[in-house]
């Protein structure tokens, strides 16, 4: 694509449990879209996210960022993360354990910025009152919001953020998308963001990229992709345990227990029959293209 900011195409062997798995991804993104990937555990995600930010080398191929080359097996070339203007979201938090919260912020700001970005990144993630602590005095879901300030303090060209949400109850992450969502919109940030949580994904993403296997299986629009899917290979199959479930605004907000992990996902009303705590359930994506759209604002 033409207009693409972000290019990578890069050849690489995933270490799963089943062995060794060659990795194939190619993908191409515009300047301020924001690109959803999901797909199974062990497909290569969090590969590819270390990948893009440097802190893991591909075998071969080329990542380019506009008209900087980070890495380019070729020419032997490779940008080290810290000069590639990313901001990242661990799954691990990866925050600074002898730094209060306020202190890890004001490390990811850049010389010369305008430090009331700290304060008003803590007021957004509702963090103020927790500035002077440090992360082994924080919950996992308070330390996830910490690493997610902290990413977006350096107002970076490019966001990679690994289920970010993936901690915390439905309000926060509801409020903590919509913070994210505003960030985008006032500084047409370019992020790429790896999530299970179909109702995430039509929320927040202008594409989604599915990745089984370590390549790329389909990629377009949210609508485009899983419409796709269910015409030619059937429906988009989540199998889960249910842990908790409450209606929230005409929807249903349902903890449940996938692929080992506990998920958040956002449902239609008529499926509370079968989300009981301690059910396990099938779920079926799109199970009504034009009702799962109502969840993107």
């Amino acid at each position: 694509m033409s207009d693409s900011l972000l290019n990578v195409h890069i050849q690489h062997t995933l270490q799963t449990v089943h062995g060794k798995m060659p990795m194939e991804i190619t993908l191409s993104l515009p300047k301020g879209q924001i690109l959803a990937i999901t797909g199974p555990s062990g497909a290569g995600k969090t590969t590819l996210l270390r990948q893009i930010a440097g802190l893991l080398t591909p075998e071969n191929g080329r990542i380019a960022f506009g008209s900087e080359v980070w890495f380019d097996s070729a020419e032997q070339k490779a940008i080290s993360p810290q000069l590639r203007n990313v901001g990242f979201v661990f799954q691990d938090y990866a925050l600074f354990p002898h730094l209060t919260v306020e202190e890890n912020l004001f490390f990811g700001l850049k010389k010369g910025s305008d430090k009331s970005i700290v304060d008003a990144l803590l007021r957004a993630t509702d963090l103020s009152n927790l500035a002077d602590r440090k992360p082994n005095q924080l919950s996992g879901g308070q330390q996830q919001r910490v690493a997610l300030a902290r990413a977006l303090v350096r107002k970076p060209a490019l966001m990679l953020l690994d289920e970010p949400f993936a901690a915390l109850d439905y309000d926060m992450r509801y409020h903590l998308q919509d913070m994210l969502l505003k960030f985008h919109r006032q500084h047409q940030l370019t992020m790429i963001i790896v999530t299970h949580d179909i109702g995430e994904i039509f929320r927040l993403a202008d594409q989604v990229a599915i990745i089984e296997n370590g390549k790329i299986a389909r990629q377009g629009t949210p609508a485009e992709v899983y419409a796709h899917e269910q015409s030619q290979t059937g429906d988009f199959v989540i199998f889960g345990e249910v842990l908790s479930c409450v209606s929230h605004a005409d929807q249903l907000l349902v903890s449940a227990l996938v692929e080992n992990k506990v998920r958040q996902l956002t449902l239609p009303l008529d499926l509370a029959p079968e989300m009981i705590p301690g059910n396990t359930f099938t779920l079926r994506y799109p199970m009504d293209s034009a009702r799962v759209m109502l969840i993107r604002h």
